[in-house]
């Protein structure tokens, strides 16, 4: 039998300033990531206004965490100090490992009418595996599987299974489910998901409608909504009225010590000295074992 998953908490994104000074929203992170292990944060990055974004993401460095963007508009150019290079546009994805440590820099880059955004997803890495290889997979939009279900409604797989559909991005050790779902007026949507893994949606178009807590039939959520699911196997979203598109996120819990200064994560503030002394030294960022 079926448990559906229902919803917890439901809260709007919040401006916040990043990078050389790019205006975004953020949904989750720093310190406020309510129940997401293993992912740490999400950022909106979507705009019309070049003052908001050309200043971009220069040089700083990561390490033991996985950095997900994904694309809509415009695009970002990316380089990095193992002397990877490359631009990713809309509908795209880049999945970097950090690992060990890498540094790089993201700048951004208006379509046409000015037009600039996406999503930057973190995830974290276990114990075993923070000071990995460092690696990148960038995906072209034509790569990801993109498929019309009941209904009328859109599903782009990303990671993960979802509608017969398997994403290309694999071999991740929290086994994510990362989704791009687009409804229209009046369609329904329900997804499975390991029971134990950590879920959420971020609604980034219109209104959609998910399964209230005990008592409540339907929990409203419009553009710029976090909605964070309890424990279950099945996710069901619904538009009564208008529209909707959302992300769907999903994944594996690590259970583990996390201890977190700006772009670095371990588990001990002592691995935190450590990550900082090596970018300081200069031998942080490792490049991959031959």
């Amino acid at each position: 039998m079926s448990d559906p998953r229902r919803v917890k908490l439901i809260r709007q994104s919040v401006p916040t300033l990043e990078g050389a000074g790019v205006r975004l929203r953020r949904v989750f992170g720093f310190g406020d990531t309510p129940g997401l292990d293993p992912f740490l944060l999400l950022d909106d990055f979507r705009g019309d206004n070049p003052d908001d974004y050309r200043a971009g993401f220069p040089w700083h460095p990561h390490r033991g965490i996985e950095t997900i963007t994904y694309m809509l508009e415009g695009k970002v150019e990316h380089g990095d100090s193992l002397g990877n290079r490359g631009t990713i546009g809309p509908g795209d994805v880049q999945w970097m490992t950090a690992g060990g440590g890498i540094i790089h820099q993201e700048m951004p880059e208006g379509d046409a009418r000015g037009r600039m955004g996406g999503f930057q997803l973190w995830a974290n890495l276990p114990r075993s595996h923070k000071l990995m290889d460092p690696r990148y997979r960038e995906v072209p939009a034509r790569d990801i599987p993109d498929l019309v279900v009941g209904g009328g409604v859109r599903v782009k797989v990303l990671a993960g299974t979802a509608a017969g559909l398997r994403g290309p991005v694999r071999d991740v050790v929290t086994d994510p489910l990362l989704i791009d779902v687009s409804l229209p007026p009046g369609a329904r949507f329900s997804q499975p998901i390991a029971r134990g893994h950590n879920a959420f949606a971020f609604v980034f178009e219109g209104r959609a409608s998910f399964l209230g807590a005990a008592g409540k039939d339907e929990e409203p959520a419009g553009d710029g909504s976090l909605v964070v699911f309890g424990d279950g196997d099945t996710a069901t979203v619904t538009t009564p009225d208008e529209a909707a598109r959302l992300l769907l996120v999903a994944g594996r819990p690590l259970g583990e010590p996390v201890a977190w200064r700006g772009p670095i994560v371990m588990n001990t503030e002592a691995e935190l000295d450590q990550a900082f002394e090596d970018y300081r030294n200069g031998t942080l960022a490792r490049a991959p074992a031959r």
